[in-house]
């Protein structure tokens, strides 16, 4: 199955290959004390956690020192995929709920993964500024957007200005309809799976 991060990413280092290679069994394991990842989803995890993570990666290339926040991360996507792609880029993975944490800082150790802190609180909470905030589907626009006001950098270090970089699926007219400047990248475009065929990144510019 590693062969299918390999299949989009050819580049990835052999440390990297094996750290990718080692989270099926990882959360496997953790999914037994405390449920990170949907039971029915964790046979195909690569597919449907690792590699939809890294549909961000296709979109953007993040450069080093650059500052990502993942809100609600949960187990740790995107976050934790997209930190062992981008070893000099600093992660910080955000989450209301301590045990998923708790199973993200594990898990970031266990790899070696020192461009990652797990922090449990709430997104609002968070005082830190940031160049991306990343997130997958926690919740409506609107809302995820007013959690995220005044939390970015004014200096733009990336192909693309600071801003939002958000994993999405389904018809998405009436939840960005207030953000006409919204990018809307297909999945579908980069991946030939047939999970992908839905799923999208939307690129929120940061306006202030």
């Amino acid at each position: 199955m590693i062969n299918l991060i390999q299949k989009y990413f050819p580049k990835i280092t052999e440390k990297q290959t094996n750290r990718f290679a080692k989270l099926p069994e990882l959360y496997a394991q953790w999914n037994e004390k405390i449920n990170v990842v949907s039971r029915k989803d964790i046979d195909s995890l690569l597919e449907k956690h690792v590699l939809h993570s890294l549909g961000i990666a296709k979109v953007m290339q993040f450069t080093p020192t650059t500052k990502i926040l993942d809100i609600g991360t949960g187990g740790g996507f995107p976050g934790i995929p997209l930190a062992i792609l981008f070893p000099e880029s600093q992660f910080t993975l955000v989450d209301s709920i301590g045990k998923k944490i708790k199973v993200v800082n594990e898990i970031a150790q266990y790899l070696e993964l020192a461009n990652v802190t797990g922090i449990n609180a709430r997104a609002e909470n968070i005082v830190e500024k940031f160049d991306f905030v990343v997130s997958r589907a926690v919740t409506q626009m609107p809302v995820f957007m007013s959690w995220i006001k005044g939390k970015f950098l004014s200096k733009n270090n990336n192909s693309l200005r600071n801003g939002v970089l958000y994993l999405k699926g389904g018809d998405l007219t009436e939840e960005l309809k207030n953000f006409p400047a919204a990018k809307i990248f297909d999945l579908k475009d980069y991946f030939d799976e047939e999970f992908f065929i839905t799923k999208k990144v939307v690129y929120i510019k940061n306006m202030h």
